[in-house]
């Protein structure tokens, strides 16, 4: 399959890249959730989102700096924080065995369904955040290369239930994972050979392109409760199947 179907990644990064302009999060989740059930290697299936999302989120990130959805100093720390995490977890991902990676990788998008379930469940925000964005942004980092993506919803979910303005964490947030991913990317571009799996990357960076302009005026507009739902089953469905796979295999 991922030799061709090129209509397929890009009709999969133009959705990711919907729901992520809305939420400020799950581009990565769904994208890699999908290359994984299809049989992509872990690693490969994290290295061919984060190559797309280099592209895809300097064009969601430049979406939110022109709707003013940007808190630049909390930006600043998230970017160079989320940069070293992920470079850490780009190598602790490529020199990790498969089987492993994918029992981990399983785990985790049950944990990430689960927090975006408590951020649907969520009723009330605290009016002032006291969190230092430099240890969530080492977390989000390094979970987000492991993962495949979580970056989004590690970090926004956590800034908001602290007080944080939903508007300017999404788009801070967003604005920040460009440089996540750019360093992630690098990483693996040193460590691995992408070039059988350029038609998913390339498929990823149009589908994500065409859909990232769209970013902060869908984070004002879209019912971000309807969305984060159906990312939680899209999740958790992906996720069970994957680990059906993993315990057949």
């Amino acid at each position: 399959m991922f030799s061709g179907d090129l209509a397929f990644f890009i009709a999969l990064g133009f959705l990711a890249q919907l729901v992520d302009g809305a939420l400020g999060m799950a581009y990565g989740l769904i994208a890699t959730s999908f290359l994984l059930a299809f049989g992509a290697p872990p690693t490969v299936a994290s290295a061919s989102v984060h190559a797309a999302e280099v592209v895809t989120t300097g064009l969601a990130g430049a979406s939110h700096v022109w709707h003013r959805n940007i808190e630049w100093r909390m930006f600043r720390r998230l970017a160079v924080a989320g940069a070293t995490g992920g470079v850490l977890g780009a190598y602790v991902l490529t020199e990790l065995p498969e089987s492993t990676i994918k029992l981990f990788v399983t785990v985790y998008l049950f944990a990430m369904a689960l927090l975006i379930v408590r951020r649907i469940l969520m009723k009330r925000v605290n009016t002032q955040r006291t969190l230092n964005e430099i240890p969530i942004g080492l977390g989000g980092g390094f979970l987000d290369a492991i993962g495949g993506g979580g970056w989004g919803p590690i970090v926004n979910s956590t800034l908001i239930a602290s007080g944080e303005s939903p508007r300017h964490s999404i788009g801070s947030v967003s604005l920040a994972e460009f440089f996540v991913t750019a360093a992630i990317s690098v990483t693996f571009v040193l460590a691995l050979d992408l070039s059988t799996y350029g038609r998913v990357v390339l498929g990823l960076v149009i589908g994500g392109a065409l859909a990232a302009p769209f970013a902060g005026w869908f984070s004002r507009i879209i019912p971000q409760r309807l969305l984060m739902t159906l990312v939680a089953i899209v999740v958790s469905c992906l996720a069970i199947y994957n680990l059906v796979r993993l315990m057949s295999g």
